[in-house]
């Protein structure tokens, strides 16, 4: 308990609750969407759920992030998997009546949830992990006192999301965009998008406006 007294150790903690202040941005966007359409009780249940295991989820990936990071394909086939939970967010999901079928919907959004942090988390640990400098328990620490902080992001986008439907397209947009960077950023690109600096700008907005329009159509098929 001695390294409580010490100043290196809370300034780390400020450093990890900061970072994931600002790192923690698409994931309450990713969590809003994927909750908005259940029930206020299930929001409620996503919401925590998903916040936590994602947490807990991170802790875990910063033992082995930048080894992960190090394979070719991974962020391409990462990358991938965010456009398309990007498109069925903005497509919408078929609402559900009985019991069995929101208990379903819960857990289509906390596994949405789960597997978009667990992909746009990557690259975010590295930074969290550099701030522990090894201190498992300042990382664990920092990162629990950030649930709280996701929940509250989380929330208040559901609400911003029911009052300005036009913030459901740009969060669909942004992660779309997440979704062009990450493919861009595999280490099997990265000769050819050095060479090509305008790929950093190309591909997240070409990943953009691929949900946008996939998400569109899909949106517009089921109105119909």
């Amino acid at each position: 308990m001695d390294m409580l007294q010490t100043a290196d150790f809370w300034i780390g903690l400020l450093k990890i609750i900061w970072i994931n202040i600002i790192l923690s941005g698409d994931n309450a966007v990713v969590i809003a969407l994927a909750a908005r359409g259940l029930p206020p009780e299930q929001q409620k249940k996503a919401i925590m759920f998903g916040s936590g295991a994602a947490v807990f989820l991170r802790i875990a990936l910063t033992v082995v992030a930048a080894k992960l990071l190090a394979l070719s394909y991974l962020q391409i086939i990462g990358g991938i998997l965010l456009l398309w939970i990007g498109t069925q967010l903005l497509g919408g999901e078929d609402d559900g009546d009985d019991g069995h079928d929101q208990n379903h919907g819960l857990w289509v959004a906390i596994r949405t949830i789960l597997i978009a942090d667990l992909v746009m988390s990557l690259d975010n640990v590295i930074g969290v992990a550099a701030a522990a400098k090894g201190n498992m328990t300042l990382l664990v620490l920092g990162l629990a006192i950030s649930i709280p902080l996701v929940i509250f992001g989380s929330k208040m986008m559901i609400a911003l999301m029911d009052r300005f439907p036009i913030i459901v397209t740009l969060g669909a947009a942004l992660i779309g965009w997440v979704g062009g960077e990450t493919i861009a950023s595999d280490v099997a690109l990265k000769s050819f998008v050095d060479a090509n600096t305008w790929m950093h700008y190309v591909c997240p907005a070409v990943g953009a406006a691929l949900v946008l329009a996939i998400g569109k159509m899909a949106a517009s098929k089921k109105s119909n």
